[in-house]
């Protein structure tokens, strides 16, 4: 991510926010979306009325999602690479080297 920065105008719980960010705009505009839409359901279910605290409890939920997406992630890319070491072991051994594709994960 080595692009100029751009402004984008957001809106979060009725404020207006302009974001310098190198993400594209429509990127940044969803992002900004689904907070302010974690923020609203929180704020609806009644048992908070602060906004400054809904945006608390909404950064602990998308934080949450975002470590299972992780550990998700790492368990894929473990069965991946279990995988493919058992397709790699049925292969002809003069093939098993130039099938030997490494599997990153983040």
């Amino acid at each position: 991510m080595s692009g100029k920065k751009a402004s984008v105008k957001v809106e979060i719980l009725g404020e207006s926010y302009v974001l310098r960010t190198e993400a594209a705009p429509e990127h940044t505009r969803a992002v900004a979306e689904y907070l302010d839409k974690a923020i609203r359901q929180i704020l609806a279910g009644g048992s908070v009325i602060e906004a400054n605290r809904g945006a608390i409890l909404a950064a602990l939920q998308i934080t949450s999602e975002l470590f299972q997406a992780r550990e998700a992630n790492g368990a894929l890319t473990g069965a991946m690479q279990g995988l493919s070491a058992d397709v790699r072991r049925l292969l002809p051994p003069a093939k098993r080297d130039s099938a030997a594709v490494p599997v990153t994960g983040g």
